[in-house]
């Protein structure tokens, strides 16, 4: 059963007969091509009890691109991981993998972080 999102609008009653609510549309982040984007592909330890993940930091664009893009690391790299808050986090150490499946697809990726 998927999640449904659902927002909530609080109008408030008005007596005055012109009124029109005016809906405020989240702004949407237009994403950029991806030779345009520079994405950061590096290892992180950190609070995650010594596993190692890959970050991949640095997307711009909205959610849904963020997560097919993850969707499609994942599934090539074979291993589970998530995409949130503009960052990929793929599980284990994949980093020339991911590297070179990037540019691939166009993106213009570097290592960070040293190792």
């Amino acid at each position: 059963m998927g999640k449904k999102s659902k927002k909530k609008i609080n109008v408030v009653y008005s007596t005055n007969p012109d009124y029109s609510f005016d809906y405020e549309h989240d702004p949407v982040d237009d994403m950029l091509e991806p030779n345009e984007q520079n994405l950061r592909v590096q290892l992180d330890t950190k609070s995650r009890k010594g596993k190692a993940v890959t970050l991949i930091t640095g997307f711009i664009g909205n959610e849904s691109d963020l997560k097919e893009l993850g969707k499609i690391l994942k599934s090539k790299c074979g291993v589970g991981g998530s995409a949130k808050d503009n960052e990929i986090i793929i599980q284990g150490d994949h980093r020339d993998k991911i590297l070179n499946l990037l540019h691939d697809m166009g993106y213009q990726a570097k290592k960070s972080g040293g190792k």
